[in-house]
């Protein structure tokens, strides 16, 4: 197909204008305007058209950024309402002004475009700022089009079609809890949409944690995508062949020029549509390695294995805190090693502790490491007594007694600042990919903290990283001596042995 495709005449007897399809509306509007017509908008308008003939009712439009996917869809919103005047559109985006924004675009189509405007309304107080209503043929407390933001009350409105445009932008999903706000909001809209309404999601990823995400983010507890079910067309930047999808408009070199300016983690997300952090994270998981084995202590030989891999030494690191639902997190982060000098982060525990508990909070917390030290053959485990933790070795002492678990503690007191413990413990050991991670790690708050951290920012949290961090730096201590004569020894230094023998030589 031609760049600029051209429609059939108006006044054309064969054609019939209530019933112009997408493509020719969008390129009507373009002649109007006096432009061009690009092969990408093309590929969006007939995506577009063809679900909604088809009756698909959730779909998800991405593409790259200022590729005119928010000025499509705007048209879209005008088409359908020309072909069906009595649709109710609600438009949501991540504040009002932007909602505002699509539905003043809608409005000067209608009045502008050659093929809608004669349904404006008669009455000024149909056509307001953010919300209209157009010629139709029943009365309804609903407009034809309405604009609200992502944290407006939009209890007891009705729409047939809710248009999410750039619901997910910095300010809704920076941190963990604006995410789990936006997940919540969005998911509302089962309230206003009639029965076999349609949700178009139009916008680009800002996050790994993106609701735009085509596989479950398993850390966040999702068992599926947040948009299941979509259909979904994604345009980035740049094709499979490493071509500009709008060559046009961006060539080779302004793309490159682009990505040196806005940075790698930048570009792939709004660029080339990939979830990651926009943010420049400091530590990279995808240097991380998985595995999925089980600890394994053989008795005869006193030797803890992970699989098939000897282990050579442990070590636990407890930072406690007894802070709210928001804030710190008490954390207990297991590490072993083997004798090539890997690392493997077996467990990791955010610990929680049940108001409705007849026991104090400190017990309960030492009973569950406790129970964790046991758990995992730990001869030693390091707590943190900056704070509350100070009191906290004698409880743990007891409760390891209780739980009949040879472990032994030591207690630190940290001075120096917390980026820098970070920074120094896992720098090293990720660029040599010397550090794996069980599976079910994966699964955790240390990942979300890992993606996002950034050396002296007080947004989000860090106490899983500091956990491990603590863990990785006790690791060269072996630690021998700790279990005595009985217990698990698994972690014995070398000895010299003298064996008595009955013969002679």
């Amino acid at each position: 197909m031609n760049e600029i495709a051209k429609p059939p005449s108006l006044q054309s007897t064969k054609f019939d204008i209530s019933t112009a399809d997408f493509p020719l509306f969008v390129v009507l509007w373009n002649q109007r305007m006096g432009l061009r017509t690009p092969q990408i908008h093309l590929k969006i308008a007939r995506w577009l058209e063809w679900n909604w003939s088809r009756k698909n009712t959730r779909l998800l439009l991405m593409a790259f950024r200022s590729a005119g996917k928010s000025t499509i869809a705007g048209l879209f919103s005008a088409w359908l309402l020309y072909r069906k005047a009595d649709l109710r559109i609600l438009v949501l985006a991540a504040d009002f002004t932007l909602a505002k924004k699509m539905v003043r675009n809608v409005k000067r189509i209608i009045e502008r475009h050659p093929l809608t405007a004669n349904m404006k309304p008669e009455n000024a107080d149909q056509w307001a700022s953010d919300r209209f209503t157009i010629k139709r043929t029943f009365e309804s407390r609903d407009p034809s089009m309405m604009a609200k933001g992502i944290t407006a009350n939009i209890t007891g409105s009705r729409a047939d079609i809710v248009i999410c445009d750039d619901v997910e932008v910095p300010n809704t999903c920076d941190t963990a809890e604006k995410r789990r706000e936006l997940r919540e909001r969005l998911g509302e809209m089962e309230y206003v949409l009639v029965p076999g309404g349609t949700q178009i999601y139009v916008g680009t990823p800002h996050n790994y944690h993106t609701i735009y995400a085509d596989k479950p983010r398993s850390e966040l507890g999702e068992e599926r995508e947040f948009l299941n079910g979509f259909e979904r067309l994604k345009i980035p930047v740049l094709d499979e062949k490493g071509q500009s999808a709008w060559i046009e408009r961006y060539s080779e070199a302004d793309i490159a020029r682009m990505k040196r300016a806005a940075g790698p983690n930048k570009f792939a997300s709004q660029m080339m549509l990939q979830p990651v952090n926009i943010a420049e994270g400091r530590l990279n998981p995808d240097l991380l390695r998985h595995y999925d084995d089980d600890l394994e202590y053989c008795k005869e030989l006193q030797t803890l294995f992970l699989g098939q891999i000897k282990l050579v030494s442990a070590s636990a690191f407890w930072d406690p805190s007894f802070g709210s639902a928001t804030g710190d997190h008490s954390v207990v982060a297991i590490l072993f090693s083997d004798a090539e000098g890997n690392f493997y982060l077996h467990h990791i525990e955010y610990i929680r502790t049940d108001a409705g508990n007849e026991q104090d909070e400190a017990t309960q917390q030492c009973r569950i490491v406790s129970q964790i030290a046991k758990n995992h053959y730990l001869p030693a485990m390091t707590v943190e007594i900056n704070g509350i933790g100070r009191f906290l070795p004698n409880i743990l002492r007891n409760e390891l007694s209780r739980a009949k678990s040879p472990c032994a503690l030591k207690e630190i007191s940290q001075s120096r600042a917390k980026d820098l413990r970070i920074l120094e413990a896992f720098d090293a050991v990720l660029a040599a990919r010397r550090l794996y991670v069980h599976i079910s790690v994966l699964k955790t708050l240390f990942m979300t903290e890992m993606r996002e951290w950034r050396p002296g920012s007080n947004k989000g949290y860090d106490d899983g990283l500091d956990a491990v961090a603590g863990a990785l730096a006790q690791a060269p201590d072996r630690l021998p001596r700790l279990y005595g004569r009985g217990a698990h020894n698994w972690m014995k230094s070398a000895r010299l042995h003298k064996a008595d023998t009955d013969f002679k030589i």
